[in-house]
């Protein structure tokens, strides 16, 4: 592997989402965004919602990531284990708003009821808030 090349992979429980070879990238983690270079210090980290620019031969890149787990390797590889991550070109921004209202109007219905778990719902609302986000970015910056 060449020392100034590094080896990405980000995964769902789905499907591979982006495999191949970058300069670099950034990722939102609990601890702050963290951007990694090649011979970057072996790291693992818990992934928060948001955006992840990629940069690679043909240029930078952008996902949504709702979610996950990241460890650099000392042999400049990286792998990303995400609950949920889409490449901004591929979000579905109408469908998106779709399912952060019925998320809403489901946090709406439940207010009051014992039994409802909250942090999932609220979950399902930040992971849509964000895709939307990430989408009309992405579109934003394509339109100009």
């Amino acid at each position: 592997m060449s020392g100034n090349i590094l080896q990405f992979k980000i995964a769902t429980p789905e499907r591979v989402v982006y495999e191949d070879e970058i300069n670099q990238v950034s990722i939102p983690t609990t601890s702050g965004e963290v951007t990694i270079l090649p011979n970057h210090i072996p790291l693992v980290s818990v992934i928060k919602s948001g955006e992840i620019k990629i940069v690679d031969k043909d240029g930078e890149h952008v996902l949504a990531i709702a979610g996950g787990f990241l460890e650099v390797r000392d042999d400049n590889e990286i792998i990303i284990l995400a609950d949920n991550a889409e490449r901004a070109e591929e979000i579905d921004i109408e469908k998106a708003e779709e399912a952060r209202a019925r998320a809403q109007k489901e946090i709406e219905e439940a207010k009051g009821e014992e039994n409802t778990d909250f942090a999932k719902l609220q979950a399902v609302l930040d992971r849509e808030m964000n895709r939307i986000r990430v989408g009309k970015k992405y579109k934003q910056t394509r339109n100009t």
